[in-house]
């Protein structure tokens, strides 16, 4: 309806009805269709591919039943088995028993996946026995009719995503994106950058490979979408999705490749050439970045999960990564800190990873200071900084009191899911004092060092409208 209202011929006809098999078949019969397209609506159409079958509807594109061996988790990861495809070690689950047995044969931390529901929803990463027993009742009540899978976890890994167009199990298109926050953030919270800017060409190699083998498989005919995890050169998937993603209107834009229209000929059997694309030609950068409304969540923690918690998202092209991450970051809200950064930063490899970056915010004469981890550690490398207390020690300075006083231009708080609960509500109450203060804030260290690092080349931002971009 949103595209209608601003495109108003886009369609001859626009009905406002809830997406069911039973008010769909109704427009289906009325208006005397050729067929049904599933695959660009998200997640409800693709659920409801084969109850329209079964009521007599036309399915165009990818077969139902394709779609189903792609949705039902438990069928996609024996496809992959079937196929040599790599995947983190998984298994489905009945019991707590026989999951914790899995869990610690694997090794936590473990990821808790239920069937049939949109990416990201009723899904968890657990790391230990008490977080698989308070959350795996829940995942079972969200989906008691289909399979519980769970699997490794892969910490430390890059998330990968491919959004491509396939003709009867031929790939004619393709985009390799990469996430700038390592896997474990929700695809639509991630921030995305196209084309992908830090992958071996071998882990690239090997995408491509991984995404014409699946779409042989599942014998696509249209829009499909694959998130991947890399690490050491070593690829694994974590799932497709035979639909169009929420990513293929920035894919065509970025690529200037209209990735739907190719998908649409597809599905109504118009059997397209296909729309080869070099990604290395790209003479500049798209990123896509999130945007969320903790303000409006009272209550709400404002960090970065499995789960999807933002609302909105701006796009935006820069001649690197570095222009396109401001342009992306200021077009969200953000803005660059002039007088003060606060770091609590949680893992050691976190502490150890922004070093470098640390240093680059004293040198540009901003005020840094840090929670008592973090402090020690980096006065201990000779960096000036200075102490701020955390909320529950009520001691001053304290930063819960510096965040409301508007003393801080820029919060860098990464959790470290291994803390003991006092921590975890520390970090809570800092994060959350940021979002009602409307203080910049950063939870992710992978995106906080490449903003920092953006923040300090100091170039001057290119703003061109988009068809200036690669002309």
């Amino acid at each position: 309806p949103e595209t209608v209202s601003t495109d108003y011929d886009e369609c001859d006809e626009l009905y406002f009805e809830e997406i069911s098999t039973e008010r769909v078949m109704d427009i289906y019969e009325h208006e005397a269709a050729f067929g049904v397209i599933v695959s660009v609506g998200g997640q409800t159409p693709n659920n409801l591919a084969l109850p329209l079958e079964a009521a007599g509807a036309n399915i165009l594109g990818t077969k139902p039943s394709d779609i189903d061996k792609a949705e039902d988790r438990n069928k996609f990861s024996s496809i992959l088995d079937q196929i040599g495809v790599d995947q983190p070690d998984w298994r489905e689950m009945s019991s707590i028993a026989d999951a914790k047995s899995f869990c610690n044969s694997a090794g936590y931390p473990c990821l808790i996946r239920p069937s049939y529901v949109l990416s990201g929803a009723a899904m968890k990463v657990v790391f230990s026995d008490s977080d698989l027993e308070r959350f795996l009742a829940v995942a079972c009540e969200v989906s008691p009719d289909h399979p519980v899978v769970i699997s490794k976890f892969i910490e430390g890994a890059k998330e990968i995503e491919v959004d491509a167009v396939a003709c009867e199990g031929t790939v004619l298109n393709y985009a390799i994106a990469e996430h700038v926050e390592n896997a474990g953030v929700h695809s639509g919270d991630a921030t995305l950058v196209l084309p992908a800017q830090k992958l071996f060409v071998e882990t690239v190699r090997r995408v491509k490979r991984i995404s014409r083998q699946i779409a042989s498989e599942l014998k696509i005919s249209g829009p499909f979408n694959l998130q991947l995890l890399a690490k050491d050169n070593e690829v694994k998937v974590i799932e497709a999705n035979v639909r169009a993603s929420r990513t293929f209107p920035f894919s065509s834009k970025t690529l200037k490749a209209n990735f739907i229209e190719l998908a649409t000929k597809v599905m109504v059997g118009s059997n397209p050439p296909a729309m080869r694309i070099s990604l290395l030609d790209n003479e500049y950068v798209g990123i896509k970045a999130p945007m969320f409304s903790f303000t409006r969540l009272v209550g709400a923690d404002p960090v970065l999960g499995v789960e999807m918690a933002s609302t909105g998202e701006v796009a935006t092209f820069g001649e690197d990564a570095y222009d396109a991450i401001l342009t992306s970051m200021i077009s969200t809200g953000f803005r660059i800190p002039q007088r003060s950064v606060f770091l609590c930063l949680g893992p050691l490899e976190a502490k150890m990873a922004f070093l470098p970056e640390a240093r680059c915010l004293i040198s540009m004469g901003l005020r840094v200071s840090c929670s008592q981890g973090t402090y020690d550690f980096y006065k201990s490398r000779g960096l000036d900084v200075h102490l701020m207390h955390k909320p529950l020690s009520k001691t001053q300075p304290n930063i819960e009191d510096a965040i409301k006083s508007g003393e801080i231009d820029l919060v860098i708080n990464v959790r470290d899911s291994k803390a003991d609960d006092d921590s975890k509500t520390d970090g809570f109450l800092i994060r959350r004092a940021a979002v009602d203060s409307s203080v910049c804030l950063l939870t992710d260290i992978k995106l906080a060092t490449l903003i920092t690092e953006a923040i300090h080349r100091r170039k001057p931002m290119n703003i061109k409208a988009w068809d200036e971009f690669g002309s």
